[in-house]
């Protein structure tokens, strides 16, 4: 049993991936699936590197080895360790393949673990992140599932889903739905770090003989914006517009925003962000509504007035192909509705040729 060398493609023959980096350094990103066993927590690495700054290096080193050695002590009479055989071969990584990985590596070699650590660390990991979204994702047939709001576009990918389809939900993994009144409640948005090692980690395991759905998207999710690896790709891509007609989107919104009738407080905060987009006595209407718990009147008039007029001007712009878009027609937005439309949508686009057979 020796040290080897492994990189970030190697980390799906472990039994394990640790992340032994700070839980807020954890929290920022973190390989999927890695387990945090941090050697030094959030105020530790503070002090360590305080004194390293401002004192010396070799004061810190020393102080810090104190503090590493019982961190790992505490995680070796923990529950994530305790138990494992004796050919169990964990993956280890901190900031850039240095100290703190090493020094947990060895205590784990030294019981008898074939421990490796992640050459590079979390920096070798980000820049294999941002080569996976540069490559792959201008290989994949991708196919932009667009329509005005209310269409069940998320919902449609869903159902593609579920029936084997390659799909990539840019929304569920941003944790937001990309409107003014988008914000999950109790889903809190991943950083920007996150969200793309999220995409990349969807991405690598597609095969690119295979049609991949998207929903068109703006630059913007929430606060997470697309990068250009991402977004170019979208917008030069093949479309598929869904013609929902206006009550069943009408109908579909008051089922998917039913929330907001019992916060009608954060509801009219939402709309209050609109000002300067739409007339004030407008706003004020809404605002009332919302209040009032009026959600029909409400979200009728904002599909006239903001989301379809928004739609058009900026899915026109941004979808090159929007002309040429694969038409469905539905008004049944139902389960069941939604089901049967994303058959139709699999079922016609399985007859589309290949990005390989279209050159």
């Amino acid at each position: 049993m020796s040290a080897r060398s492994f990189g970030p493609a190697d980390r799906h023959g472990f039994d394990a991936v640790v992340d032994v980096r700070s839980p807020a350094e954890f929290a920022l990103d973190h390989i999927p699936g890695a387990v945090n066993c941090p050697v030094l927590d959030d105020e530790e690495r503070r002090i360590v590197g305080t004194i390293y700054v401002q004192d010396s290096a070799f004061e810190a080193r020393k102080l810090g080895a104190a503090m590493v050695a019982r961190n790992i002590a505490r995680h070796l009479d923990g529950p994530f360790f305790k138990d494992r055989p004796r050919n169990w071969r964990p993956l280890l990584y901190c900031w850039r393949g240095g100290m703190r990985s090493a020094s947990f590596v060895t205590w784990l070699r030294l019981i008898g673990w074939d421990a490796q650590q992640l050459q590079g660390g979390y920096k070798a990991w980000r820049r294999h992140v941002m080569s996976l979204l540069d490559e792959r994702i201008a290989a994949l047939p991708l196919r932009v599932v667009c329509g005005p709001t209310g269409s069940a576009k998320t919902r449609v990918l869903q159902a593609l889903a579920a029936q084997g389809a390659q799909v990539l939900d840019l929304e569920g993994l941003a944790g937001h739905r990309g409107s003014v009144l988008g914000a999950v409640p109790g889903v809190q948005q991943p950083s920007q770090k996150g969200f793309e090692t999220q995409v990349a980690a969807v991405v690598e395991g597609f095969d690119p003989a295979r049609p991949v759905f998207v929903e068109a998207e703006s630059r913007r999710i929430g606060r997470i914006s697309l990068p250009d690896a991402l977004l170019l790709p979208l917008r030069a891509a093949p479309c598929i517009e869904i013609a929902a007609t206006r009550e069943a989107r009408l109908d579909y919104l008051l089922r998917d925003y039913a929330f907001f009738a019992d916060d009608p407080e954060d509801l009219a905060s939402k709309l209050a962000l609109l000002k300067g987009l739409q007339p004030n006595e407008t706003l004020e209407r809404w605002i009332g509504w919302a209040r009032a718990r009026e959600l029909r009147p409400l979200f009728d008039e904002l599909i006239a007035l903001h989301y379809d007029p928004l739609y058009a001007r900026s899915q026109r712009q941004n979808l090159a192909a929007l002309t040429a878009a694969q038409r469905f027609e539905t008004d049944d937005l139902s389960d069941a509705g939604i089901a049967a439309l994303a058959a139709r949508i699999a079922e016609r686009c399985a007859a589309w040729p290949s990005r390989a057979e279209a050159v």
